[in-house]
């Protein structure tokens, strides 16, 4: 894990470099468990949060490439979860199929997020000589409540 030196007082940023290797995953849910139960958060929040990590970096090593990086977030109003890798493919949600294997991840996001998630051009923390694209989830610290309009609506 690297803590970020520029981020402003008050807020937390940390980051960790990924591999891809079938332990990451797992390894990734528990540490974001354990950072946002560190700060008090509501289990149902903390919740949602590891399992919407948990698509993002499954999504990015089934359809992306590496370097893989994960980054939280956190000031006094949200969370922030991104994963970086570096394939220029943003990710597009599948077409509704109940009895396929895979194609949930985005939509689950949606809705864990109330909407606020989205991918875009981002450079890499641990690299910062690489760029990437970051997909992301943000979630208020007092949990997302419904009939939440996002100023800016997942892509």
């Amino acid at each position: 894990m690297t803590r970020l030196r520029s981020a402003p007082r008050g807020r937390m940023h940390n980051v960790w470099p990924l591999c891809e290797d079938v332990r990451t995953v797992g390894r990734a849910r528990k540490i974001i468990r354990a950072e946002l139960a560190a700060l008090g958060l509501s289990s149902e929040l903390v919740d949602d949060a590891v399992l919407m990590v948990s698509e993002l970096i499954t999504n990015a090593f089934m359809y992306g490439d590496d370097p893989y990086e994960l980054m939280l977030h956190v000031d006094a109003k949200e969370i922030m979860c991104v994963v970086v890798d570096s394939s220029p493919l943003l990710p597009t949600p599948a077409p509704p199929d109940l009895g396929a294997e895979h194609g949930r991840g985005l939509r689950i996001i949606a809705r864990l997020s109330d909407g606020f998630y989205g991918c875009h051009p981002q450079r890499y923390v641990t690299r910062p000589d690489l760029v990437g694209k970051a997909t992301w989830f943000a979630l208020p610290r007092q949990g997302v409540h419904g009939n939440v309009v996002p100023i800016r609506a997942g892509t």
